[in-house]
């Protein structure tokens, strides 16, 4: 990390305080581009997947295992990646990661045998990297210290429309034309919207970090005393302390059991008696309690410590899936705690966001945050296909959800122990 990039801005003097119009400008692009990135390398996806493998032959499952393998080279991209969003900033990285999307589903469209396609999606994988959830959070925590937290929540909300756009869109696309096709459309979505946005909204120079909060304050078990600050021990002590790994520790599991709660909630449903439009609309409810979530994370965090905080949430994932495994009926009861447990995944989303910057600062929030996502992302990407296995294996979705629960726990448990001293 650079020596100026350790130096503590007051609030007067950091770049986004008294934010007028101008400074708006990186968290509106940021929604946009996320949205369409989002859209293009991620939800159109499971539209076209089925018509991938009738058209080219290809079997469905090494389809699929492409996709999944570029979610876990994002994931493990994430590291070097947050080192260099701390030392450079978003504008080069996420520009650059645009421009390699646009190669990536162009290669996608041209694959003619299904080597080249696989290369393609681990393409799309190292873009993912540089343009997804991950840089644009660290960019808006530091663009907007301290005050950070409510633009990581209007990014979340936003780009959760990412699947309520691109899925119908490329599902009529899907209608009218070739799924080739459909992507060099797609392609070309993405190149006119994300590689101008992250160029030109991005240029305002990276300030250095903001440290005069104290990210623990009110949880009770630290004091505010800055001499001490963990923001300036070195990354590598930070990534080995037991908070750290407490912390990753419970990221991981429940990011696991939430991932496989969502992909499995249909087919747990449909057990129960409900029919397959009725499990369905269920799921899409869930959306709205992730929203509900979201706009709610902000009270939560001002009348709440940090442990407390985590803990809390953890412990309501694990009681709704529970509630899930236990309860036999009736569907409208059913419904109601699906969407409960979508107010926990899209509280989820935002405390992974702040879980760095509330315990070591945001002077080292790249490189600490890509540390933590890399576990997390991998779990949430073999959740589904592993769910799906467990369910076979132990007889049944309610004994899954069954085993989701004690996850989830267990994550709760390990969470207490994830604020440092």
């Amino acid at each position: 990390m650079s020596r100026e990039s350790s130096i503590p801005v007051p609030a007067a003097d950091h770049p986004t305080a008294g934010a007028g119009v101008a400074s708006r400008v990186p968290l509106l692009a940021l929604c946009v581009t996320e949205i369409t990135s989002w859209g293009v390398l991620y939800y159109a996806f499971p539209v076209l997947a089925a018509g991938i493998s009738r058209d080219t032959g290809w079997p469905t499952g090494t389809v699929t295992a492409a996709f999944s393998a570029a979610l876990v080279l994002a994931a493990l991209g994430g590291i070097p990646l947050g080192r260099a969003l701390d030392r450079h900033g978003p504008r080069g990285l996420m520009t650059g990661g645009s421009v390699l999307g646009v190669l990536a589903v162009l290669a996608m469209a041209a694959a003619p045998n299904l080597g080249w396609f696989v290369a393609a999606w681990l393409l799309a994988g190292a873009a993912m990297t540089a343009v997804l959830y991950q840089p644009a959070f660290a960019a808006l925590t530091r663009y907007y210290a301290p005050r950070h937290l409510s633009a990581l929540t209007t990014l979340t909300l936003v780009a959760g429309l990412a699947s309520t756009l691109f899925a119908p869109l490329t599902s009529a696309l899907a209608a009218q034309m070739s799924w080739r096709a459909v992507y060099l459309v797609l392609a070309a979505v993405l190149a006119a919207v994300t590689i101008p946005l992250h160029y030109f909204a991005l240029r305002r120079p990276w300030p250095p970090p903001f440290e005069h909060d104290t990210p623990w304050a009110g949880d009770g078990d630290v004091g505010g005393d800055l001499s001490n600050d963990p923001v300036n021990t070195p990354v590598n002590t930070v990534v080995r302390s037991a908070p750290f790994l407490l912390l990753t520790t419970a990221l991981t599991l429940s990011a696991f059991s939430m991932y496989a709660v969502l992909t499995n909630l249909i087919p747990l449903l449909t057990a129960r008696g409900a029919s397959s439009g009725i499990a369905a609309w269920a799921l899409g409810l869930g959306g709205v309690g992730q929203v509900a979530g979201r706009l709610g994370y902000g009270a939560l965090t001002r009348r709440t410590g940090v442990r407390a905080r985590t803990i809390a949430i953890l412990f309501g994932s694990a009681a709704t899936t529970l509630a899930l495994a236990v309860l036999p009926g009736p569907i409208p009861l059913l419904i109601a705690v699906a969407v409960l447990a979508g107010t926990t995944r899209g509280i989820a989303t935002l405390l992974q966001a702040t879980a760095v910057s509330d315990r070591w600062g945001t002077a080292a929030y790249g490189s600490l945050s890509g540390v933590l996502s890399a576990p997390v992302t991998i779990a949430g990407a073999i959740a589904p296909a592993a769910g799906a296995a467990l369910a076979t294996a132990l007889g049944g979705y309610p004994a899954l959800f069954a085993v989701l629960a004690a996850t989830t726990a267990a994550a709760a448990a390990a969470a207490a122990g994830s604020v440092p001293r």
